[in-house]
């Protein structure tokens, strides 16, 4: 708890490493807007259908979703002065927590427009993000460094959550198939396989892939008898893309670049590209997809996967700054399929020639991936990574997953053909 009763100002959040954390560490002093945060909270939660419960004792199993309120004081103060990211940040604290994480945030993202009441809705900018400030823009260094900042964290982190596979993207399960860990290495190949399917990779294709991952698709690829390159712009996926991709034979057929997608040349007969699209940022979309119809040959094809949102929805949200952006993902701003059909036309003569929307086989793996972190939190811990961090990926792998299955995101495959 906190070690002072000194309401205006501000405290420190026990346990949090300041240096490594400092907004988490230090909790906003108390201001006029503390008794509305408390307010909205409370009618949040009945309109929501959520119980509040108070203290560090252990709520009841049965029931609707709860949120248990560790350090109500912090927890408000976090809210009325940051809004969703102060609500992100108070879990990193550890001021809240709840038992069905997911479940939790589930119901708040279905029932998020009717959260507050009517008469507080003019004050509804204070639980909205603020907007993006200019360092999360996706020039080429700033992209180098929003890319660095997730994917450079360390490959024996992935690897304790990922499958053997180590794909970091949706898996896509067999109707029937048991939605488990033993099953999500062969979800993946079936995903990684179904996308080489339809843009058309065989022996002999010549294959650009833009975001590498740590090169299962690569590998996949060359063992049709494709010749891949493969560009990404994180160290640390390269080098061991590199040596998987040794390792199973196939360096005389995959070269592993480490490049923006920006200085890519040539020409190829198939373009693949994995959940890449979120991390370019709308400013810098007509350059990406003008690049997707330079790079592949007329009559060629494009892979598409990407994450997507309601257009309304993006239109909303893409110039705010969330949680989302302050610590998982800067520089992001998932796509709605509208926003894609319009910078395909407008850019290039691509067209859609398939759709395959598959949100709920998102949601599983999700579930598996953080089922598996949790399980393996000693080992993160040797790791290096502390406390703050497991809590706050835990939160990143719950509100994704939550937000799949409130069917605020989905996810989609899309065979791209180039006109002759």
């Amino acid at each position: 708890m906190n070690t002072t009763d000194d309401t205006t100002t501000p405290l420190r959040a026990p346990g949090v490493d300041a240096r490594r954390w400092p907004d988490v560490a230090r909790v906003p002093a108390r201001g006029p807007r503390v008794p509305v945060a408390r307010a909205l909270v409370s009618h949040a939660a009945r309109r929501a259908g959520i119980r509040l419960h108070a203290g560090q004792g252990e709520p009841a199993e049965a029931g609707p979703p709860v949120l248990c309120v560790r350090d109500a004081d912090a927890f408000h103060r976090r809210l009325a002065v940051g809004g969703l990211i102060g609500f992100g940040e108070s879990y990193m604290a550890g001021e809240w927590d709840s038992p069905e994480l997911v479940r939790l945030l589930t119901v708040l993202a279905q029932g998020y427009e009717d959260l507050v009441p009517r008469p507080l809705r003019p004050l509804r900018h204070l639980t909205l993000p603020r907007r993006r400030p200019s360092s999360d823009r996706n020039t080429r260094s700033g992209a180098r460094r929003h890319i660095s900042h997730h994917y450079d964290l360390s490959n024996d982190l992935f690897a304790t959550f990922l499958d053997p596979t180590m794909t970091y993207s949706s898996a896509l399960f067999d109707d029937g198939e048991e939605r488990a860990a033993h099953t999500l290495a062969r979800a993946q190949r079936r995903k990684i396989d179904r996308l080489l399917d339809g843009a058309g990779v065989t022996d002999g294709t010549d294959l650009l892939e833009i975001g590498t991952g740590w090169g299962e698709l690569a590998v996949r690829a060359a063992r049709r008898g494709a010749r891949v390159t493969t560009v990404t712009l994180s160290t640390e996926q390269r080098d061991l893309a590199r040596e998987r991709v040794a390792a199973a034979g196939l360096a005389d057929r995959v070269d592993v670049e480490l490049r923006d997608y920006r200085d890519l040349v040539g020409t190829y007969d198939a373009v693949v590209s994995v959940e890449m699209v979120e991390a370019v940022g709308e400013r810098y979309w007509p350059v990406y997809f003008a690049g997707l119809d330079r790079l592949v040959r007329p009559g060629g094809r494009v892979g598409l996967q990407s994450i997507t949102m309601e257009h309304g929805l993006m239109r909303a949200s893409r110039t705010s700054y969330t949680w989302m952006h302050k610590y998982i993902f800067p520089g992001g701003l998932i796509p709605s399929v509208t926003a894609i059909e319009e910078q395909l036309r407008d850019r290039t003569r691509l067209r859609v020639a398939d759709r395959l929307a598959f949100g709920a086989d998102y949601a599983d793996t999700l579930r598996l991936w953080r089922q598996n972190f949790e399980d393996a939190a000693e080992h993160v811990a040797d790791l290096g990574f502390d406390d703050t961090f497991r809590r706050m990926w835990s939160f990143y792998l719950a509100y994704c997953e939550a937000g799949f299955r409130a069917g605020m995101i989905d996810v989609e495959q899309l065979v791209l053909e180039r006109s002759r």
